[in-house]
């Protein structure tokens, strides 16, 4: 079938990914691009656990939280803040709660003591899969507050299990596609959001048959499509970290 849909990239190349670190007030600031896709993930460090952890009587482990808005510019219309209508909507819900089980999944979070990580992810500018751009930033976020922590010395042992990334695959008239762009993921038949570690390690598999129904061998090479977009932002990671290590 030709390939209508995406002309100036492969089927199995993401968009152009930079991760930029801000000197801002959070102990981790990170601007991560992918294409049109903009996001603000800030990590910060918060004394304390929430109170579900006391009642259970592991005070003493550490957490990590996350929320997700999007910016009311970040569309080409603009949205309302979910604040002004006094609760956020249920896709920002359903979003944070990803953003936050994704990190908290390659933390051991006994290593963090009393201590909570608060992530922040604000969209500034949305042209699809938002929240994969979201987590693959808010990755190294956690990591610059990991860092503070141990300068501070208010942990000892490095709690990160494992580095992780997340990324977007669709089938788009009867193509499959990874990293979908807005303009993609709007008419694909299939929608897919795949967390992992780059190891056969899946955290977390999202995906829906919007329009045809998905057979088994299209789910395992949409599975595949995604472990090569995992591994090229693994990649992008690591070079954002290693470029701002100098930085602590």
């Amino acid at each position: 079938m030709t390939n209508f849909i995406r002309e100036k990239r492969p089927s199995d190349k993401t968009r152009d990914i930079s991760f930029e670190r801000n000197n801002g007030n959070a102990a981790g600031s990170v601007t991560g691009k992918f294409g049109n896709t903009i996001v603000l993930c800030t990590a910060s460090i918060v004394p304390g656990v929430p109170r579900f952890l006391k009642e259970r009587g592991v005070a003493k482990q550490g957490w990590l939280s996350a929320e997700y808005s999007m910016l009311p510019g970040a569309t080409t219309k603009r949205n309302l803040r979910e604040s002004s209508q006094g609760k956020q909507t249920g896709r920002s819900q359903e979003i944070q709660r990803l953003i936050g089980r994704s990190l908290r999944s390659c933390l051991d979070l006994n290593k963090l003591k009393d201590i909570t990580i608060m992530i922040d992810c604000d969209v500034l500018q949305a042209d699809g899969s938002t929240r994969t751009a979201a987590i693959s930033t808010a990755y190294i976020a956690m990591v610059y507050a990991i860092w503070e922590l141990q300068r501070r010395k208010a942990i000892k042992a490095d709690p990160i299990v494992s580095q992780i990334a997340a990324v977007s695959v669709g089938i788009v008239a009867g193509e499959m596609l990874l990293d979908l762009d807005y303009a993609e993921d709007s008419i694909a038949e299939t929608d897919m959001n795949i967390v992992a570690t780059g190891k056969d390690e899946f955290i977390e598999i999202q995906g829906t048959a919007e329009q045809k129904t998905l057979t088994t061998q299209q789910l395992l090479e949409l599975v595949n499509l995604a472990n090569i977009g995992i591994a090229e932002i693994l990649l992008k990671q690591q070079e954002a970290l290693a470029n701002s290590s100098v930085m602590q």
